[in-house]
């Protein structure tokens, strides 16, 4: 592998950590998605947490950090964005270091179907 793969591979490995446990990150959904039932919002979460079916045309970068997905009658979409607490501008942001990078989950609708 190269070093680019082993960072991605690296990056993903943290990206699948937080989606399929909840830990070392947070998650948000959005005021729609909080919106529905409770029993609903399991779907989705485990949905999210089961979710494998990663492929060059929907992780490009093989970072598993986002996905479209259809649970019950709802599409939604769940992406991994990355951020360092206290960041200053020159700061170092990688998101292969889980030491200087916060990730964030947000779940959202795209449409009904």
């Amino acid at each position: 592998m190269t070093d680019e793969e082993i960072r991605r591979a690296t990056i993903a490995r943290y990206n699948d950590r937080l989606r399929s446990t909840g830990e070392d990150g947070w998650t948000y959904m959005s005021s729609r998605i909080a919106k529905l039932p409770i029993a609903i919002q399991e779907d989705v979460i485990r949905a999210i947490r089961l979710f494998d079916d990663f492929t060059p045309e929907n992780d490009p970068h093989g970072e598993h950090d986002g996905a479209t997905l259809d649970v019950g009658e709802f599409r939604i979409c769940w992406r991994i964005n990355y951020y360092t607490p206290g960041r200053r501008d020159g700061d170092k942001m990688d998101a292969a270091d889980p030491a200087v990078t916060l990730r964030v989950m947000t779940i959202m609708f795209v449409e009904a179907l």
